[in-house]
Order: structure tokens, then C-alpha cells, then sequence
């Protein structure tokens, strides 16, 4: 395949990383998780004793932390930056599906509650927790950053990549809210709708999955003149990260709309158990 002239210059931009050699850490997102660390406990003891978050809690926000370090650091890093496009879908879905849900499922909403009495974050915070508005920005960012042109942007300029990450992280808090939102001024959907919500959220992941797959020609041709690794052509590795996108994306989401069905029939169970012992 002929790589265009202004590739190679493109990819100095982007400094080759020595795969092996040394446990990459990168200070702008060591800098962030440090400080969303520091905020999260000084949140944690700032508020009333009731409303402090459990052990629980804590351990799911700081693993959402963990493998946040983890996606953005060291090999899985290095990989996705610069060698292997599916590397970079894995991170992404890391991101998205990992990342977001233990924070989110980390933070009690009597943390979260104050925000709320800033008049023009409830105001905003009011109109996009509705779920069709998650939906729709998360899909339109997951869609848009995955188009050739910005993806390559983002890859040439870490600045723009940086902020590819960061709305990664802002749409998928938005869209994991209808089912993991904690705080009843922004209420989460019912499960019936819950489970609707989540297969619905295959679609646009399955067409933009699609896309990559059957794509006959590299997208992103600054994986073309990568150095070659674990003996796979950027066609074949660009087949694997739609593949990726697309199979287990759905599978987890899947998952979840199990989860859902069942803590549903067992409220359900509850509520008739309850209903049962309320005497006529």
C-alpha cells in the first residue's frame, strides 16, 4: 500500500514508543486521576457521616481509577498510540465500559448533591441526564471520533487526543446515567426501559463497528507504517479492533440487560412478598 508523503512527517509528531522497555507514565493523566483521587476523598470527608461512601464504594471508585492508570499508561498505551489500531479499541472500550460504570458506581449521590445547587449546573445537568440526550451525545461522540479524518487528527496532535479521551469519559458518564445515576433529582430509568435503553445502545456501536470491519482499505494510515507487531497487517489488525468494537461491545451489553431483567423480577419478588404481608 502506498503511504502517503506527509505520513511519515505526521508520525514524529507522535514518538515511537519501545515496547518492553520501561513502564510508561504519562503526567498529564497521573496529574488527573491524582487530583479526581484527592477530590473524591475530601468529598468523602467533607459530608455527613451518613452519606459518606461505603467500603464498597470506595473500592469500585478507586478500581475505576486503577484501570483508568492502566488504559492510559504503560503498554496498553503504547500499543494503541502507535502500533496496533485494535490496542486502541481495547483501550477505548476500557474507557467507555470499565472506567465510567465503577466510578460512577463509586460515587454515593450525597457527593454529588451540592453541584446540583449551583443554579446553571442543575439547569444543565437537568436537560442532558435525560436519557434521550445521553444516548444521542454518547453516540454521536463514540461515532464522531472513529470517522477517519478526526481519528487521524488526534492520533497526529496529542493535545486533540487528550481531549479524544476526555470526551470519551464525559459521553459515557452521560450515557451509563439512566442506569447507574445516584441521585434522585436525576433519576434513573425504569428496568423495562433500562433494558430497552441498552439494546438500543448496540446499534450505533454495530454500525460503526461494521464500518471498520468490512472497510477495504486502512482507515487510519498511521497504523500502516507503524512497525509490525504480533505478525498481523494493518488491514487485518484494523478488522480486529472493528471486530472487538463489535462482538464483545455487544456482549457486555448484553450482560448488562441480563443483570437488569433480574434485579428487576427480583424487585418484583420483593414487592410481591411485601405486598403479601400487609394485612387486609
Amino acid at each position: 500500500m502506498p503511504v502517503p508523503p506527509l505520513l511519515p512527517a505526521l508520525a514524529l509528531l507522535h514518538p515511537v514508543a519501545q515496547l518492553g522497555s520501561e513502564f510508561s507514565v504519562h503526567a498529564s493523566t497521573a496529574i488527573g486521576i491524582a487530583a479526581l483521587a484527592a477530590l473524591y476523598l475530601w468529598r468523602a470527608r467533607a459530608g455527613a457521616p451518613a452519606a459518606a461512601p461505603t467500603p464498597a464504594q470506595r473500592l469500585s471508585f478507586f478500581a475505576g481509577l486503577a484501570v483508568l492508570f492502566l488504559a492510559l499508561n504503560g503498554p496498553v498505551h503504547d500499543l494503541s498510540d502507535v502500533y496496533l489500531f485494535s490496542a486502541h479499541m481495547v483501550q477505548h472500550l476500557a474507557l467507555q465500559l470499565v472506567v465510567v460504570p465503577l466510578v460512577l458506581l463509586g460515587v454515593p449521590g450525597a457527593m454529588l448533591r451540592p453541584a446540583l445547587r449551583v443554579r446553571w449546573v442543575r439547569a444543565a445537568a437537568s436537560r442532558v441526564a435525560r436519557p434521550a440526550w445521553c444516548f444521542a451525545l454518547f453516540n454521536l461522540v463514540m461515532a464522531g471520533w472513529h470517522l477517519p479524518p478526526l481519528y487521524n487528527f488526534a492520533l497526529a496532535h496529542h493535545g486533540v487526543h487528550i481531549a479524544q479521551h476526555l470526551t470519551f469519559l464525559v459521553a459515557s458518564t452521560l450515557m451509563w446515567w439512566p442506569i447507574l445515576g445516584s441521585l434522585p433529582e436525576l433519576p434513573r430509568l425504569s428496568y423495562p426501559a433500562q433494558i430497552l435503553y441498552c439494546f438500543l445502545l448496540t446499534i450505533p456501536m454495530s454500525i460503526v463497528s461494521v464500518y471498520i470491519t468490512y472497510a477495504d482499505r486502512v482507515l487510519y494510515p498511521a497504523y500502516a507504517i507503524a512497525p509490525r507487531v504480533l505478525g498481523i497487517s494493518p488491514l487485518e489488525d484494523q478488522r480486529m479492533g472493528g471486530l472487538i468494537m463489535w462482538v464483545p461491545g455487544g456482549i457486555y451489553f448484553m450482560l448488562v440487560m441480563t443483570v437488569v431483567f433480574f434485579r428487576w423480577t427480583a424487585r418484583g419478588s420483593a414487592d410481591d412478598v411485601a405486598g403479601a404481608q400487609v394485612p387486609a
